[in-house]
């Protein structure tokens, strides 16, 4: 269906920014190009991402996560800022469920259980560790080193080079239901590092990387239990770098804590230049992953004047 303006909402998890479109009934023709208009930081709303609110059943995706799940009735259909398709994003689950609170499809109360092409993610209210504003913590799912026992032995399965940087260093893959690559870094060399340019990955990720730099900062006793803490930059596939990425803190505390090996925490705080998240590896193989989620406005597109830029 054609629509001559759309109705969205503008929200983000620590600054990494998203426009988000109530579609439940699946009406709206979400084209690479609209994508690419609405994310648009010049002519359009800007975002690192765009997130359609679909019921679940209306979605190619659909039947998988409704088998797991039944009542998983809403689905995130995330969509990259270049208007390519991924998997799901961390930051922008919980701004999904803070929109399915304002859209009144979600209680705030209940456990939220939503598909996404990562399967099924479940969403709880948690209390912020400082204070303020409650943050919604989401199971991930399970973590994995797709190179298995050897690669987590070896520390590392890859090699990256980065702009600013005078040699490639090794890294380690992970997969947190989209893929990552992480390496570990100096303060300086963090800082130093140009991201404004991809970052060559080796071997060539067949599906695409999103790249993780981080400086291990050490371990902390916060209440009586040891947490590690970490500094992360990301530069994510389709967008380029970003202030935060969710499925990118998971995967860049569970390096550091593979790289600790046995003894590590199990809780990790993860700064990234938007804010602090959470990230705790459960028992079941699965990590958490816990932050904000803001909503800062809302908005109606006018399409013609959108796609003349």
């Amino acid at each position: 269906m054609t629509f001559a303006s759309l109705r969205v909402t503008k929200g983000h998890g620590t600054q990494n920014d998203f426009v988000l479109l109530d579609d439940r009934d699946g009406s709206v023709d979400l084209s690479e190009a609209l994508v690419r208009e609405l994310a648009d930081r010049r002519a359009g709303l800007g975002a690192d991402g765009v997130i359609r609110v679909v019921a679940t059943d209306l979605v190619a995706e659909g039947a998988a996560v409704l088998a797991v799940e039944p009542a998983a009735r809403w689905f995130m259909d995330y969509r990259n800022g270049d208007g390519s398709i991924a998997e799901m994003c961390g930051n922008g689950v919980r701004v999904f469920a803070a929109y399915l609170e304002r859209l009144g499809l979600w209680d705030g109360v209940e456990e939220l259980a939503l598909g996404t092409r990562a399967g099924v993610r479940r969403v709880r209210r948690v209390a912020a560790p400082t204070g303020g504003e409650d943050w919604y913590a989401v199971d991930m799912g399970r973590w994995t080193v797709p190179g298995g026992p050897a690669v987590i032995a070896a520390g590392f399965d890859a090699e990256v080079q980065v702009a600013g940087l005078e040699v490639a260093r090794p890294a380690l893959s992970l997969d947190v239901g989209n893929p990552h690559t992480v390496l570990a870094l100096r303060d300086d060399e963090l800082d130093g590092a140009d991201l404004t340019r991809s970052p060559a990955v080796t071997p060539v990720p067949p599906g695409g990387t999103n790249v993780e730099l981080v400086v291990p900062l050490g371990e902390q006793d916060v209440d009586g239990v040891v947490v590690g803490r970490l500094r992360m930059r990301v530069h994510e596939r389709g967008v380029g770098e970003t202030r935060s990425c969710g499925t990118g803190a998971v995967a860049a505390a569970m390096a550091v804590r593979t790289w600790a090996g046995a003894g590590a925490p199990d809780v990790w705080f993860v700064d990234v230049p938007g804010g602090t998240v959470r990230v705790t590896a459960l028992a079941d193989g699965h990590a958490e992953l816990a932050g904000p989620a803001v909503l800062v406005a809302d908005a109606q597109v006018d399409l013609e004047a959108l796609a003349a830029r």
